[in-house]
């Protein structure tokens, strides 16, 4: 299971995004990055986040390191921001926070040169979870001394707002066009070719056991967290042998 912290100390609100994270200090003299369940898409966005975070990081791609974090709504009542009170009075409970990677830089494209051996890798995963929120306009990725790292995946999977369609849904191509690292002639075949045969039910059974059933409970038409876990790792297993093949838009594209 994913550490558990407490947060002790609301630091500042991040406003990039629709979600509205916020920074804050936890017992552990940590300082994480905070997903709220009470943002935008509450719960699922955090359980998209634990999912793609670490099955992201178990394929060798790097993420922050994700805890859950309890949040005290009484950290609120200090916020002169009226938003961000509200925010934190409506997320009292099991939060997600990620390490805060101190000295990153924003991803630019045009700045920074990638592998494509690593644009293969980071465009296969995206495709894979589909997410939807990796371009140029919004790359969602940071850069350190040590490469690059993967953050932001609450946007990705779209097939479990609509449990009924997900079979159909995660059939459909990954359209690429508009990737950040199109452009860096992403070897596609060869990242298929390593970490397809990683995606296994065991790997994707550790992977969803990270996430807290409290964000799980209560989902229409399941009838426990556990049925709800592999309701999550079907689409994924189902993908990864064939999403290559449907990737469209990269440059050089035949």
């Amino acid at each position: 299971m994913l550490k558990e912290v407490i947060a002790t100390r609301f630091i500042a609100p991040l406003r990039e995004g629709g979600s509205l994270p916020g920074l804050i200090e936890a017992d552990d003299l940590g300082t994480y990055v905070l997903k709220f369940t009470g943002a935008g898409q509450g719960r699922k966005t955090l359980v998209a986040e634990v999912v793609c975070g670490e099955l992201a990081r178990r394929l060798g791609l790097r993420v922050p390191r994700l805890v859950t974090v309890e949040l005290d709504p009484v950290l609120g009542l200090g916020e002169p921001d009226q938003e961000v009170q509200q925010l934190l009075k409506s997320s009292g409970g099991t939060n997600l926070g990620m390490d805060f990677l101190s000295g990153a830089l924003g991803f630019d494209p045009i700045a920074f040169e990638v592998d494509p051996g690593e644009a293969g890798r980071i465009v296969w995963f995206d495709a894979l979870v589909n997410n939807v929120d990796r371009s140029w306009r919004n790359p969602n990725m940071l850069r350190r001394s040590d490469g690059l790292w993967l953050i932001d995946h609450g946007a990705t999977m779209i097939w479990h707002h609509n449990w009924p369609g997900a079979a159909a849904s995660a059939a459909r191509p990954y359209d690429a066009s508009d990737h950040a690292l199109r452009t860096f002639a992403p070897d596609v075949a060869s990242a298929a070719a390593d970490l397809a045969p990683q995606v296994t039910e065991d790997l994707l059974a550790e992977v969803t056991a990270e996430i807290p059933d409290v964000w799980l409970a209560g989902e229409q038409g399941f009838g426990s967290p556990g049925e709800l876990r592999s309701a999550y790792a079907r689409p994924l297993i189902a993908r990864a042998a064939t999403v290559h093949q449907r990737i469209h838009g990269l440059e050089g594209e035949q």
